[in-house]
Order: structure tokens, then sequence, then C-alpha cells
């Protein structure tokens, strides 16, 4: 059965396992940070979903946002003087959109459905561990060569070596630029391995982009606070 989730539309992706700071001014997502510490939504999670290409200012449908989004855990809130609050929000599941309810609500309420991974690993495949772990160690050296065109040594640090394969892919992409398509795409993917193949090119491409453009972005901590604000 459905189950019903507040919903902040972002100009950014969340992945699950990972972190994502914001900055709420606007009044609508004010009252659901009250809302989300002072317990009246359960859990303290609401759903981070990505906007979709349109030409309405004001979402109220759900053709406005992308169908896979990730539900967000309230973990740290400061309110601000002028009632802004700053917070900081961990990936969790993912979660299909089904509908959006903008009327019942100060902010947007969704009917959203758990799509959880299918197996990393099937079962008495020939050689699929020595197969997975190639593909692990292909994955993290993308990573490698991109953070290190991309960003000074003590600005970024590598996944730990017993990272489950299912969050791999998304820890990798963490600290990396990547556009919102491709982060989307991380995020529909439930295929672990392919998941994982992906970010591995994905890295490859950015890594060779900034070699050869000689430019490098922003450091990864002002890259958050920048997608915060989005």
């Amino acid at each position: 059965m459905p189950e019903t989730l507040p919903l902040f539309p972002l100009q950014t992706v969340l992945l699950p396992g990972t972190t994502l700071p914001l900055h709420i001014f606007e009044p609508r997502y004010r009252q659901l940070t009250v809302d989300l510490i002072t317990g009246t939504l359960p859990d303290k999670r609401f759903g981070v979903v990505a906007l979709a290409p349109s030409h309405e200012a004001e979402v109220t449908s759900r053709d406005q946002l992308q169908e896979i989004g990730c539900a967000a855990l309230l973990r740290q809130a400061t309110r601000l003087p002028d009632g802004r609050f700053d917070i900081v929000t961990a990936g969790e599941r993912r979660f299909r959109l089904l509908a959006v309810d903008a009327t019942s609500a100060p902010y947007l309420m969704g009917a959203v459905e758990w799509v959880p991974d299918t197996p990393a690993m099937v079962p008495g495949q020939r050689n699929a561990a020595d197969a997975i772990g190639s593909l692990v160690d292909a994955a993290r050296a993308a990573y490698r060569r991109y953070c290190q065109a991309a960003w000074q040594q003590g600005d970024w640090r590598e996944p730990d070596e017993d990272v489950e394969i299912e969050k791999l892919a998304h820890l990798l992409a963490t600290d990396c630029l990547l556009p919102l398509e491709d982060r989307q795409r991380l995020l529909e993917e439930t295929r672990p391995l392919h998941r994982l193949r992906l970010a591995g090119r994905l890295l490859n491409r950015e890594a060779g982009i900034l070699s050869t453009l000689r430019a490098v972005p922003g450091p990864p901590a002002e890259l958050r606070r920048h997608a915060s604000k989005n």
C-alpha cells in the first residue's frame, strides 16, 4: 500500500547513505521543519525529489517532479534568529512518487511506494566474487582519479573498504560534481552492480573532462553548501 510522505522538491538529487545540508528559508518549508522537529510529522522523515523541467514556477502536480526520490532523515536542525533553519539530513530509502497533494498541508505531500534494490549477486554464478571484486576496484580507481583531478588531497576521503556493495556507488558519487541527470540515473538504478559500473563510467568521464580543461570545481564542502541553497 502507498505511504504518505511530506515532499521537499529541490534542484538536486539526494542519494541513499549520503548527507545533505539544507538552508531553509521559504515559509512552507520552515513549517515542514517545525513539524519534523516537534513530532507533528512522525519519524523526522520527508522526501527529497528533484524537479523535472517545467515552465511552471509552482509545483502542483506529479509530472513536475522526477518519479524516483529519496527519503531524508532529519539529523540536525539549528533555528536562526529570523526563523530560518540550517538542517542536516541523511538519505535513506528510495521511493517512487505516485501522486502529489498540494492542498491538504502547507507543504507538498506525496503518495509513495518504496523501491528496493534487486540482489547484487546471483547464487551459483561462476567466478561471481572475482568479477565483483574487479568491478569494485575499477569504480574506486575512477573515484580516486576524479578526486585527484578535482580536489586537494585533504578535501576528500575514499569510502571504507568494508562498505557494502549496495551502498558503494552512492558514496563514491557523494563528493563528485555530477550533473543532476547523472545523479538521478544513479538513484534510479536498482541493480547494485550496474549502478557501480555506471558510477565508474561517470567518474572516469568527468575526470577526463577536468584533466582536459585543466579546471577544477570548488571544494566538496562548498559544493554541498551551494547545492543546499537551490
